[in-house]
């Protein structure tokens, strides 16, 4: 009986793999030298001015001027975010418009086009769909490249366990026509692992924490990482974990029995440089333990590994692209869960640095696993520069609401590195405050230190604690993505769900500082 039972695991297990997989699969998209088409389905972007121009102005003269008569009857004025489907106005099947604005399209810009295109056609037609990119005043990379990344981005949807799911390769094939004669090769060499990592982060946390449990993301990430150069992969067992005396990454798992790992994912594209390593909590599932959540909203907590599927999707879109850059990956993997096994409030716990840490409640464990995750780091790999990256508190909403991430940081010009990184990347942060009014107010009074807080500012707390287990010479940046790790209302190029925040912002920084 209990091989047939393990039978069934492993088969469900390799089933739900595969769906997973499938989700990768993005839309066909093309590159072509721009050229008005005769006919068939076309999306035009539209300046607010007082009259069309550029590509408008041709499909308007193509329309024998029924065009700009649709768009006065509808009001549409080329605002940004102003979208509008016509149809049937000679010689088109279908006139998608989307507004740009009056000023310089960047690439940020670019982007959000293509993502309000993939609002307008979810592609269940089939019909193939030509993106008129051209004659617009636009900075050098908003280019038809740009345009086909945000088009992914909107473009996703995880609906694996859906019956009525459609493969995305026969959901209507996109041709970006545009004058960057660059853009198709882009594309392909880049951009597009750029979307297909964004779209695994978004998919990890997606998935029910029966599917991706800790020993179930380790073999999800060989898997994806299986065949590319220059990767090594290592995973911490239990057993390690206790041999390195990872006491804080092992006590958030002992209620669970599903047992913690801690995996490692090493990228060398560089020369002798140090790597950069990225650290993330990765909580498979956080019931709060002992210190148990309510049930309002608990189900999203399938999604409090983020962290980890950013570091290492972010890792994985490195790779693929060839980047060169050393990177490592480092996900602290576990199931927060009540029982008679599991840590209690009270409760005192051994780090990896040797630090003793007093529990106040259990449902702040992503800070735990933490600590041991990014003590490993500096020890390991001896990096420059350390980054960890976590739904770590509902608090970090609060201060900045829920379209900035949480960027806390020891050293200015990181910081400023990193906010500039995530504005291009169209993925903003907000520095907040890390004094040592927050490191004194986690002190404990039987431990080295408290995993809980005795002021309000939540977050600037959870980052005090991180924080005490940074070495005195690392640069190190903290990012509490709680308040942006789904999202409630769609964006151009996120859809409600699972936002994959992080990955772009953090390829754009590997860009930009590394490379």
């Amino acid at each position: 009986m209990r091989r047939q039972v393990s039978t069934l695991i492993i088969l469900t297990f390799l089933i739900t793999l595969s769906f997973s997989q499938a989700a990768l699969a993005v839309r066909t998209i093309d590159f072509q030298e721009y050229q008005l088409p005769a006919d068939g389905a076309i999306a035009v972007p539209v300046v607010e001015a007082g009259t069309l121009s550029g590509v408008a102005g041709a499909v308007n003269e193509a329309t024998g001027g029924n065009l700009e008569v649709a768009l006065a009857e509808a009001g549409f004025t080329g605002k940004v975010g102003d979208v509008l489907t016509l149809y049937g106005i000679s010689p088109f099947t279908r006139i998608d418009l989307v507004g740009v604005g009056s000023e310089t399209v960047d690439r940020v810009a670019a982007e959000d086009f293509g993502g309000r295109l993939a609002a307008l056609n979810d592609g269940s037609s089939g019909t193939p769909l030509n993106v008129l990119w051209h004659g617009l005043e636009r900075d050098a990379d908003a280019n038809s490249a740009r345009v086909a990344l945000g088009f992914l981005l909107g473009d996703y949807r995880f609906d694996v366990y859906q019956q009525d799911r459609t493969d995305p390769a026969s959901r209507g094939k996109l041709t970006v026509l545009g004058d960057d004669p660059a853009a198709a090769a882009q594309f392909r060499d880049d951009l597009v692992h750029l979307a297909e990592s964004v779209y695994l982060a978004r998919d990890l946390a997606s998935e029910p924490a029966n599917v991706i449990y800790p020993q179930s993301f380790v073999e999800r990430m060989r898997n994806e990482f299986e065949g590319l150069n220059n990767i090594r992969i290592r995973v911490l067992d239990e057993k390690e974990l206790a041999g390195r005396d990872m006491g804080a990454h092992l006590g958030v798992g002992s209620g669970s029995t599903r047992p913690p790992r801690l995996l490692v994912i090493e990228y060398r594209g560089g020369s002798d440089e140090p790597s950069l390593v990225l650290a993330g909590k990765g909580i498979t599932f956080d019931s709060g333990g002992i210190s148990i959540k309510g049930r309002e909203g608990m189900g999203r907590m399938k999604g409090d590994m983020a962290g980890a599927a950013v570091v290492s999707a972010t890792v994985l879109a490195a790779a693929r692209r060839g980047a060169k850059a050393n990177l490592v990956a480092i996900a602290a993997l576990a199931e927060n869960m009540p029982s008679g096994s599991a840590i209690r409030p009270g409760d005192v716990l051994t780090s990896m640095s040797g630090k003793t840490i007093e529990i106040k409640s259990t449902d702040a464990e992503g800070r735990l696993v933490l600590s041991d995750a990014v003590w490993f780091g500096q020890e390991e790999y001896d990096p420059d520069v350390l980054i960890d990256v976590a739904t770590l508190t509902g608090s970090v909403s609060r201060a900045v609401g829920e379209h900035y991430a949480g960027l806390f940081s020891n050293d200015d010009a990181l910081a400023e590195q990193l906010t500039a990184a995530a504005r291009e990347a169209g993925e903003p942060v907000w520095r907040l405050p890390l004094d040592p009014v927050h490191y004194e107010q986690i002190s404990s009074e039987i431990a080295d230190v408290l995993n809980g807080g005795s002021g309000r500012a939540g977050a600037s707390l959870g980052a005090a604690f991180v924080g005490t287990f940074i070495q005195e010479d690392q640069t190190w940046a903290h990012f509490d993505i709680a308040g942006v790790d789904y999202a409630e209302e769609p964006v151009p190029t996120v859809p409600k769900g699972y936002s994959g925040y992080g990955v772009r912002m953090l390829d754009q920084y590997i860009r930009n500082a590394r490379e």
